[in-house]
């Protein structure tokens, strides 16, 4: 065969496997055919979760400094194509606060058509993570970076939100001083309209929650609607949300050059990992409201890569799985994804008959609205038995919150996951144990007399390795063996020996060698078959090997101990 036929070959088996791939992400029939299951208890849900998700929509897409229109069309376009092509029957999509947290220096740094940029190249990104099946490696992420990157969030989240409930003009991309400033400029001139509207929709929300109280129509929206009918008959001077589309913007390429894709890489894929992460953790929340409720990770991607790619195109922003909106159509009783687009649909309704009536409302109760949802999204159990569960995992939790409220979103996860991989690697080379062990345990039936064993013990001696050797703890596992005296052989019985790196069979290699210098002969038993070819990268298992210094079994190796000993020179008293 040609190199022709072979690239060929190569081709057409890629094509077909990049077919299969793409076919394996597309929506079923049975997806459909479950909207036919409880239309009723979807169309209930659908209203029920649309009606919650207006003041968030509104508010998350004025926080990310698109403006509110922004944050209703995301909610619209993005929420209807995650519905149709995601992975889960009940996950409800759009502007979410984690999301907004991402975008605010993005929008600094690069400006609005900078935001629609990179959630276009943002959903390429998922979309390739879904074909390369990647979803299911997110559900590895420890709970600690979950934990501590969700109070980030709600702490971020409500220092965004300090401006607009103090009535103040303040911008900035670190949201700690723009808070700080805001303050500051509040303090020499007050104003309390705009606060007590912030305290009072927050705090009517808040109370709401604690009392359990469910009225038919969401609190949140409750809170608004009474803020913005008080501001319009007071006359008060408060700023409002202003005028809104009342049509769709037709679908556009935004613009941009090959330059600013290279300049845009690095945001898109931070956009990239945090809709992953939270569109995955939100499915997996569902799943566990549900009765027998299951997502597919890859096809889940797959609906939010394509759900960013059009929400852009339409003016809106990156979006994500939202995991109070989903628990909210979980608890109204959604059986299918006909609730999301049902959601959707009651948002567009809003957009084509009521977007003056939106515009009045003032931005405080919004910062309300945010205020109220951050601290709802702390889980102090979850938090408190995490933090009583051990050093270690509140570390994780400490770091990864630091980092995500000093640092960015992307940079707190990595820095996180690594920790707790450091902290996992130090627990599990702390499982190594190197134990000596009596002879006369291994040795199986002996002959010899009391003072026989007693003379051999003095010149051999038996260690028992179990579990990992590798590079996170393999100087320290062997610094016992590395130490021996006074003693003329040494049997390493490795049997039990779970794991073995370049770096575990290197530090054992030189450990051997150190002990052969000193005069000490070492004998290996038990050596898996499976790690031999690693040690003899080393050089010391052919080294042993060609002295009949390995054996299969330690009772071979303790008869040759006591031979070489007997050889040297210390005959055994008969």
């Amino acid at each position: 065969m040609s190199a022709d036929d072979t690239w060929r070959g190569e081709a057409r088996s890629g094509a077909a496997w990049f077919g299969h791939r793409v076919r394996a992400l597309l929506p079923r029939g049975a997806d459909y055919r479950a909207m036919r299951i409880a239309p009723g208890r979807d169309l209930i849900a659908g209203i029920t979760v649309g009606v919650v998700a207006l003041p968030l929509a509104l508010a998350f897409g004025i926080t990310s400094g698109l403006g509110a229109a922004a944050g209703l069309i995301t909610a619209i376009v993005a929420g209807t194509v995650a519905a149709v092509f995601g992975g889960s029957n009940l996950q409800i999509s759009g502007p979410t606060g984690a999301m907004t947290v991402v975008l605010v220096p993005i929008v600094a740094e690069y400006g609005a058509n900078g935001v629609l940029v990179v959630g276009l190249m943002a959903g390429l990104l998922l979309v390739v993570m879904a074909i390369a099946g990647l979803g299911r490696y997110v559900r590895f992420i420890p709970l600690p970076v979950i934990e501590g990157f969700t109070l980030g969030i709600a702490v971020i989240i409500a220092l965004q939100q300090v401006p607009s409930a103090l009535g103040v003009d303040v911008s900035g991309e670190q949201v700690v001083i723009v808070a700080v400033k805001s303050v500051g400029q509040w303090v020499t001139s007050p104003q309390w309209v705009p606060v007590a509207i912030a305290a009072g929709v927050a705090g009517l929300m808040i109370v709401a929650a604690r009392l359990r109280i469910k009225p038919a129509v969401p609190v949140a929206l409750i809170a608004v609607v009474a803020a913005t009918i008080v501001v319009q008959v007071a006359d008060l001077d408060v700023a409002t949300i202003g005028a809104l589309p009342s049509t769709l913007p037709l679908p556009s390429l935004p613009a941009f050059t090959f330059s600013d894709l290279r300049i845009l890489i690095a945001p898109a894929v931070a956009v990239a990992a945090l809709a992953a992460l939270e569109s995955l953790l939100s499915a997996t929340v569902a799943d566990a409201m549900s009765v027998s409720q299951r997502h597919d990770p890859d096809r889940e991607l797959f609906g939010q890569g394509l759900a960013n790619v059009a929400s852009p195109l339409f003016g809106g922003i990156p979006a994500t799985a939202a995991i109070a909106r989903t628990a909210v159509n979980v608890r109204s009783g959604a059986v299918s994804r006909l609730s999301a687009i049902v959601h959707s649909a009651v948002l567009l309704v809003v957009v084509l008959a009521l977007s003056t009536v939106v515009g009045l409302i003032p931005l405080a109760a919004l910062a309300g609205v945010l205020i109220a949802t951050a601290l709802r999204m702390v889980e102090v159990s979850s938090l408190r038995a995490l933090l009583h569960s051990g050093r270690s995992d509140t570390l994780v939790l400490v770091i990864t919150f630091v980092a995500t409220v000093a640092l960015d979103l992307a940079t707190a996860v990595i820095l996180g996951i690594v920790a707790a991989g450091a902290i996992a690697l130090r627990q599990v080379a702390r499982s190594a144990t190197l134990t000596e062990t009596p002879l006369q345990e291994v040795a199986g039936s002996d002959s010899h007399t009391a003072e026989e064993r007693e003379l051999l013990d003095e010149h051999i001696i038996a260690f028992r390795f179990e579990g990992p050797l590798f590079f996170g703890g393999a100087h320290s596992a062997l610094l016992e063996l590395a130490e021996v005296s006074d003693i003329r052989v040494v049997i390493l019985r490795l049997a039990h020996l779970t794991t073995l790196d370049a770096t575990g069979a290197a530090v054992l290699s030189d450990t051997i060698r150190g002990l052969e210098n000193r005069g000490i002969t070492v004998l290996l038993s038990g050596l898996p078959e499976r790690f031999s070819p690693r040690l003899a990268a080393t050089g010391i298992l052919d080294h042993l090997a060609e002295q009949n210094h390995v054996f299969s079994h330690t009772p071979d190796a303790i008869a040759h101990a006591r031979r070489h000993v007997a050889r040297d020179g210390h005959h055994l008293s008969s």
